[in-house]
Parts: C-alpha cells; structure tokens; sequence
C-alpha cells in the first residue's frame, strides 16, 4: 500500500566554505534509507575527486541532533528540519542549514501473513486502528468484510515500528494523523512518537529484519 512520495533532504551545514581542501573528509550521518545509494555516490566521487566520505546510517533523528550539534558535516532526514532547529543551528553555530533534495522514495505499509498470500486488503482507517491497538486480530470482522475469500488466522496482530528518530516516521506519522482523528489528537505526528502498541526495530533495517509470524509495519 503506498502512501506517499517524499523527497529526502541533504543538510548540509557550509561545509563547503568551512573545510580546507586539504582535509578532503567529510562527515554525515542521518536516515538510513538511502545509505545504499549514498555509499555508492560516495565511492564513485571518491575516487573521481579523492574527496573521503564518512556517512553514519543512523536515522533522521540522529541526523538532525549531530546537525545541530555541529559534529557533522552534513546529516540525511526524510522530514526536513523545523523553524525551531534550524534556529538552534544558528544560535550553537552562527551558520545556516541549506535543505537539498537528493532521493525519492516512498513509504509503504507491509505484512507477513503467509496464510492470507497476496494482496490483502486494509483500509486507512483500519490500518491506523491496527496502529492504535484497536484491531489486534487478522481474523476481524472487519478485515475479513473487505478480503473475501481470504484464509485469515485466528492470530495476533503484531506490529513492527522504528524505535529510534526517524523520518519515516514522521512521514507515517504525519499520514496517520490526516486518516484518523483519534490518531492526531491522541498520537500526533514527529519523528519519535510514543507508539500505542508494537515491537520497535532501530532503523529500517532493524524493521524489516523483525521476522515474527504476524507482523504490520512502515519502512521505506
């Protein structure tokens, strides 16, 4: 089920009028959704420029904090940094933030239900019920109405989601709260929320790596 198409944002804190060439290093870290591509972009202007590249996959969250703090050179989110951040980098750091897009992807809601196959149908406002902890059951009545036919199991629904700073949570997040009221005024939108239910897994790796039998979660 794809939710939406977002651009990730490069913040890049000057590090261009602020690093001597003879260093040749620069330091990131941030989102861990396009470390794939940026390791390889990294490698390919490496050795094109001899310019060494440091990158931390360690979510926007992550990202955004070393940002601010000044202890890296550019930082990767998914969400771009707020009013009141970029204020913080300016106020610890006289310097400004400049956001860059460089990737596109989406957010996309899985499961791991053998005995249902293919296509199983969820509905925004069932899915934001799954994630409230309102619907704990594959069987319920509810998803059963709009998948006929399906071999759906009398088993526990077991959410998965990000456990450290993230920008797609904040993307999921922000989607959840547009779909259900009772999301928005109880949960809200960010890029760290207090999950109603669910196992969290630090960075889309360790989401995607969760290998329970029954399981709901947001990557990218």
């Amino acid at each position: 089920m794809k939710l939406t198409k977002i651009f990730l944002s490069l913040l890049i804190a000057a590090i261009f009028t602020n690093t001597a060439p003879a260093q040749l290093k620069l330091n990131g870290a941030g989102a861990t959704f396009p470390y794939v591509i940026y390791s390889k972009w990294f490698d390919v202007f490496s050795k094109e420029n001899g310019v060494q590249f440091n990158y931390q996959s360690i979510g926007s969250g992550g990202g955004i904090k070393q940002t601010i703090e000044g202890t890296v050179d550019f930082g990767a989110t998914d969400g771009p940094m707020s009013n009141d951040q970029l204020k913080q980098v300016k106020d610890k750091q006289d310097s400004e933030v400049l956001h860059i897009p460089t990737v596109m992807g989406a957010v996309v809601v899985t499961y791991n239900l053998q005995e249902a196959g293919k296509d199983l149908h969820l509905s925004p406002d069932f899915l934001a019920q799954i994630f409230l902890g309102q619907i704990i059951k594959w069987n319920d009545e509810q998803i059963a109405k709009i998948n006929p036919g399906k071999n759906l199991p009398d088993e526990s629904i077991i959410v998965v989601h990000r456990s450290d700073g993230s920008g797609t949570t904040n993307i999921f997040t922000d989607y959840l709260t547009k779909v259900s009221k009772t999301w928005a005024v109880n949960v809200g939108k960010e890029t760290s929320v207090n999950w109603p239910v669910g196992l969290g897994g630090k960075g889309n790796e360790g989401v995607a790596g969760e290998t329970v039998a029954s399981v709901i979660y947001s990557t990218q």
